[in-house]
């Protein structure tokens, strides 16, 4: 609502094409567009015009919405799963991911994988067997690995903690390459 308001102000014709994506029917001057990101800004939004960041924020979507916020997660590799819904081949997108957020998409979900995890041990509704099986790892061993790896503490040493440590969703996948490299 917020961006058609800012768009409408600036008297833009303009088609909605996504949730996030906006498709302008002028060519803006560089002075519009200065004005244009302007104004978003002080809406509390950003204008991403650069292609690849644009591509590199709907992988994070698909990632997000898939792990973080599906009750199923897709049952088919996360690679064709991503390609599928981004209608891009996944050794080109993963390419562009991994020269721009400095790790591959594979560590930015486990990345997010260990979040959840987290989440679902915070919550204790699910024990890990269940756990494990809901986020499709081969065994509970295998989860509990990869939980040690970038945590440095198991599943269990997790629960027992009075302060549980959780990064909020947009923070996951700023780890470094070192973080996430032995758990891979």
């Amino acid at each position: 609502m917020a961006v058609k308001e800012v768009l409408k102000k600036m008297e833009l014709h303009f088609m909605v094409v996504d949730l996030g994506e906006v498709e302008i029917m002028e060519t803006l001057s560089p002075e519009q567009l200065d004005q244009l990101k302007v104004e978003l800004l002080a809406s509390g939004f950003e204008l991403m015009d650069d292609k690849r960041a644009v591509l590199i924020e709907k992988i994070i979507g698909v990632i997000s919405e898939m792990i973080h916020y599906s009750n199923d997660i897709p049952k088919m590799n996360y690679s064709d799963y991503i390609s599928e819904k981004l209608k891009h081949d996944y050794t080109y997108m993963s390419n562009i991911f991994s020269e721009v957020k400095g790790i591959t998409i594979q560590q930015f979900i486990i990345a997010h994988k260990i979040e959840k995890v987290k989440e679902l041990l915070f919550y204790d509704e699910l024990n890990l067997t269940e756990i494990a099986y809901r986020l499709h790892y081969s065994s509970v061993a295998h989860l509990s690995n990869q939980f040690k790896k970038i945590t440095g503490l198991s599943p269990t040493q997790f629960k027992q903690l009075k302060d549980k440590k959780r990064s909020p969703i947009e923070e996951i996948g700023n780890l470094t390459n070192k973080d996430i490299n032995s758990s891979s």
